[in-house]
């Protein structure tokens, strides 16, 4: 398989591995036997909720702050971020000793913002528009001198991304699937790089809200359709896909499911009581997917792996 004229390839995913390995955990993988049988397949769950930051996005932050240069990262770095992207690009720049400097929405989860700031990022609220955040973002890269690292369209960010789908391949060989939640992308691009470089025919999908499902509008139409007007509980996954990671998706995701809010707190709670593991409802949405009626139709798939991709949630927000 060609990538090209992708963003990143399996070498990159690759090295961002053996970049990351030793800061960035390795997450394990967990199976359940009750959801075994309601998926009617055998399921592995990646347990991004177990990341540093409490989500996936410590892989791909990490791995584009090691990459810059001591002179790009001695002016710092910043970033426009919901949260998880938030809280994993303030680590890795902590972990490097550099400043970080973060454009949150004033209406960003206080769980998520103080997280931003225990791990020193220096945060800067706008209203809760692409355009707020983008400008914001902006000024400081102008007043700062500052190198942004996006959320998700980013080379470096989808590469390490990629490496939790490399660690769950490596761990279960056998996968015949994986899906992964996407928002702006980053996460179910670098993982389709880094699974399908290995082994061609495993099958991606990826799997959104109904409320926020440009991707699954984008793959039926066949070109890149904006986020218009998002609405669900689902906070990480409100963005567009990006110009780096809407090809891979065109080209190598198969089917993007799309699931309600009800399905996403229906997997969210069992994930939480049945196997002991805290989920965000982003983090839920792959499981949802999986165990609705439109999943269990797909013909020859015995094994999926799931990436649970966060588990950053307020307890004083309990959804059901």
């Amino acid at each position: 398989m060609s990538t090209t004229h992708y963003a990143c390839d399996l070498l990159a995913v690759s090295e961002a591995a053996a970049r990351i390995a030793g800061i960035v955990h390795r997450t394990p993988v967990m199976t359940s036997e009750t959801l075994n049988s309601r998926a009617g397949r055998q399921v592995y769950l990646k347990c991004e909720n177990l990341q540093k930051v409490g989500a996936f996005k410590y892989r791909g932050a990490t791995n584009a702050v090691l990459k810059l240069s001591d002179a790009d990262a001695s002016r710092g770095v910043v970033t426009h971020s919901s949260g998880n992207h938030a809280q994993a690009l303030a680590l890795a720049a902590r972990v490097r000793g550099i400043p970080a400097y973060i454009v949150m929405p004033r209406t960003a989860p206080a769980v998520k913002k103080a997280a931003v700031e225990g791990y020193g990022g220096i945060i800067t609220e706008c209203e809760p528009t692409l355009a707020a955040r983008e400008e914001a973002a902006a000024t400081l890269v102008a007043n700062t001198g500052a190198i942004l690292i996006p959320p998700f369209d980013h080379a470096d960010v989808i590469a390490g991304q990629g490496t939790a789908a490399l660690e769950l391949l490596e761990d279960v060989p056998t996968l015949e699937a994986i899906i992964t939640p996407v928002g702006g992308g980053g996460l179910l691009a670098g993982c389709c790089i880094a699974v399908r470089g290995i082994k061609p025919t495993i099958r991606v999908f990826g799997a959104e809200p109904l409320g926020a499902d440009d991707a699954a509008r984008s793959k039926a139409k066949g070109e890149w359709l904006p986020q218009t007007a998002p609405n669900t509980i689902a906070d990480g996954l409100l963005t567009s896909t990006g110009q780096l990671t809407w090809p891979i998706i065109r080209d190598q995701v198969e089917r993007i499911f799309t699931v309600t809010d009800d399905q996403i707190r229906s997997a969210m709670r069992f994930i939480w009581e049945r196997m002991k593991l805290i989920v965000e409802p982003s983090g839920a949405v792959g499981v949802a997917a999986v165990l609705s009626e439109e999943f269990h139709s797909l013909a020859n798939i015995g094994t999926i792996g799931i990436v649970l991709s966060g588990g950053n949630v307020g307890l004083e927000k309990l959804y059901w």
